[in-house]
C-alpha cells in the first residue's frame, strides 16, 4: 500500500506552490549531490518539520520517556504565540507539519487552534493521538480546524491486549473516539482528516494482526498502518516486546546470534535534508529518535528558523552523518523503511 491513498494525495499536492515545488527541488537536488560528493551540500529549507505540542501524556507506555515520566529535559506546553512565529517565517517553503513528538497533543488546550492556524496557511498537518481525549466536541472541532491526517494509535482490539503496552489506557475510549472522528467528517461533508489506525506490532498483540483490521474496517477508518516497535535494549529485550513474525519486527539476528537493526546504518539520512523536529521549549533536534533532546542543534528562542537551518551545529551533525553514523547513539534503533501499510 503507498504512502498516500489517492484522495490524500491529490489533498496534498493541493499544498504544493510554485515556492514549496522549487524548494523541494532543491532540497532532493542537495541531498542526492551530498551522497555523490560525501560531504554535506544543504540548499533551501526542510519540505516537513515536527512541532512538539507537549511532553505531558495520561498513559505509561514501556518504551516511551514520556509515558515514563524519564526525560531530563523540562516538560511543558507548547505556547501559541511562539508557535505562530515560527510558521510566520517558514510556512512559504514548508509543505508537511506533524503536530507530534512526544506525549500527547490534545493535553494542550491550545493545539487545535494551532493546527487551524497552519491549515490557514496552506500547510498540511498531521497529528498522532491515543485518542482517549476525541469527544464528541472536540472530534467536531478536529474535522473543523482543517486537519488533514490524524493517526490513532491502537495498539490491541481487546483491553486485556491493548493496556500490556498502553498502560493506563481504555480502547473502549479509543474505539468511541475514533467513530466520533468518523461521525463528524460525514455530518461536516469533509474528506480530511484522513484517518489511519496504527497498530505497533509486539508479542502480546501480534496474534490480533486480522483482528485490527476488522476492526478498521468496521470503525470506518480509511486504512491500517502496522509499525514496528522500538526496543531500547533491544539485544535483551527485557519487557518481551519484539514480535516472532520477522515481518513486523524491527530487528534481525545476525550470525553469531545477536539481534541487530534490519534497516542498517548506511552513512547518509534524508531526514537530515528535508525534515526536523521542534521540543514544546524551541529546542530544535535532528529527528524523532532524539526523544531527550540530547543532539540540540539550534535554539529558537535564540536565533531564527533559517538560521538554525543552516547553522554549524546542522553542517556539522549532518557531516558526522556521511562518515561515521554508526557513532551516533540516535541512529542505533532507525527504522527507516519499516513500516508496513494495509488495505
Amino acid at each position: 500500500m503507498p504512502y498516500f491513498n489517492w484522495n490524500d494525495t491529490v489533498n496534498l499536492f493541493r499544498k504544493l506552490t510554485v515556492k514549496r515545488t522549487w524548494n523541494a527541488l532543491k532540497v532532493v537536488s542537495s541531498y542526492q549531490l551530498s551522497k555523490i560528493l560525501r560531504s554535506p551540500i544543504q540548499w533551501g529549507y526542510p519540505i516537513s518539520i515536527s512541532f512538539e505540542p507537549t511532553t505531558s501524556c495520561n498513559l505509561r507506555c514501556p518504551e516511551c520517556p514520556s509515558g515514563l515520566r524519564a526525560f531530563t529535559r523540562p516538560t511543558g506546553m507548547l505556547e501559541q504565540g511562539f508557535f505562530k512565529q515560527t510558521i510566520d517565517e517558514i510556512h512559504k517553503e514548508i509543505l508537511y507539519l506533524i503536530f507530534y513528538f512526544q506525549g500527547e497533543p490534545y493535553l494542550n488546550p491550545d493545539f487545535l487552534d494551532m493546527v487551524q492556524y497552519a491549515s490557514k496557511k496552506g500547510i498540511y498537518t498531521a497529528t498522532s493521538t491515543n485518542a482517549h481525549y476525541l469527544t464528541d466536541e472536540r472530534a467536531k472541532k478536529t474535522v473543523e480546524s482543517g486537519l488533514d491526517r490524524l493517526i490513532i494509535s491502537i495498539d490491541g482490539t481487546t483491553q486485556d491486549v491493548y493496556q500490556q503496552y498502553r498502560v493506563g489506557g481504555k480502547i473502549d475510549k479509543v474505539i468511541e473516539g475514533a467513530k466520533n472522528i468518523v461521525k463528524w467528517k460525514k455530518a461536516l461533508n469533509s474528506t480530511t482528516p484522513f484517518v489511519f489506525f496504527q497498530f505497533l506490532v509486539v508479542k502480546p498483540n501480534e496474534h490480533q494482526i486480522e483482528a485490527i483490521k476488522q476492526l478498521g474496517a468496521e470503525v470506518g477508518v480509511d486504512q491500517v498502518r502496522f509499525k514496528t516497535a522500538q526496543v531500547y535494549d533491544y539485544e535483551n529485550d527485557p519487557h518481551q516486546l519484539i514480535p516472532t513474525i520477522d515481518k513486523y519486527s524491527r530487528y534481525k539476528l545476525d550470525k553469531k546470534g545477536q539481534r541487530q537493526v534490519k534497516s542498517g546504518l548506511k552513512n547518509h539520512c534524508w531526514k537530515l535534508w528535508h525534515a526536523n523536529v521542534i521540543t514544546w521549549d524551541g529546542l530544535v533536534v535532528p529527528c524523532c529518535f532524539d526523544k531527550d533532546a540530547s543532539h540540540q542543534l539550534g535554539n529558537l528562542k535564540m536565533q531564527s528558523f533559517k538560521e538554525t537551518w543552516h547553522n554549524e551545529n546542522y553542517q556539522q551533525f549532518r557531516k558526522e552523518l556521511m562518515h561515521s553514523r554508526k557513532n551516533i547513539d540516535i541512529c542505533s534503533n532507525c527504522s527507516e523503511g519499516l513500516t508496513v501499510w494495509e488495505d
